[in-house]
C-alpha cells in the first residue's frame, strides 16, 4: 500500500528531525531513501525494509551517485547549501561532491540527536 514519504517513517527521531528541518524554512526538505534515493516528502511509495547501514561500501557509493544525479535535478550542487540530517553511511559518499554542506549533529549518537532536537525545538 502506497504512502506519503513522510507518513512511512515513523520512529521519533525522524519525526524530529522532520520538525527541526521545517523549523530551518529551507527552499526542500528530501529524505534519504536506501530504496529509492532522494525523495520528496510527498512522493508515494511503498513500504520497504532496507537500509545502507548493512550495506557494503561499493553499493552505497552506486547509491550515492544516484542520489546526486537526483540532486542534480533539483539543486545546484556548487551553490546551494546543504544540511544533512541523516546518518554518516547515508552522508559518506555524498558530501564530498558537494560545496557547501552543514551537518549540525556529526559524531551525536541517537541519543543525544533526541537530546539536541528537543533542545533546538523547545
Amino acid at each position: 500500500m502506497r504512502s506519503a514519504a513522510k507518513d512511512l517513517y515513523v520512529s521519533p527521531l525522524f519525526r524530529l528531525n522532520l520538525q527541526y528541518a521545517r523549523s530551518l524554512k529551507p527552499d526542500g526538505i528530501y529524505i534519504l531513501s536506501a530504496k529509492y534515493g532522494l525523495t520528496s516528502l510527498g512522493a508515494m511509495i511503498d513500504p520497504y525494509d532496507l537500509t545502507l547501514n548493512n550495506m557494503k561500501a561499493p553499493a552505497r557509493k552506486e547509491w550515492a551517485e544516484k542520489v546526486l544525479a537526483q540532486l542534480k535535478g533539483c539543486s545546484d550542487l556548487v551553490r546551494d547549501h546543504f544540511i544533512f540530517l541523516a546518518g554518516q553511511k547515508y552522508r559518506q559518499y555524498l558530501t564530498p561532491k558537494l560545496s557547501h554542506v552543514e551537518v549540525p549533529m556529526e559524531g551525536l549518537g541517537i541519543g543525544q540527536q533526541l537530546q539536541f532536537l528537543k533542545r533546538k525545538l523547545s
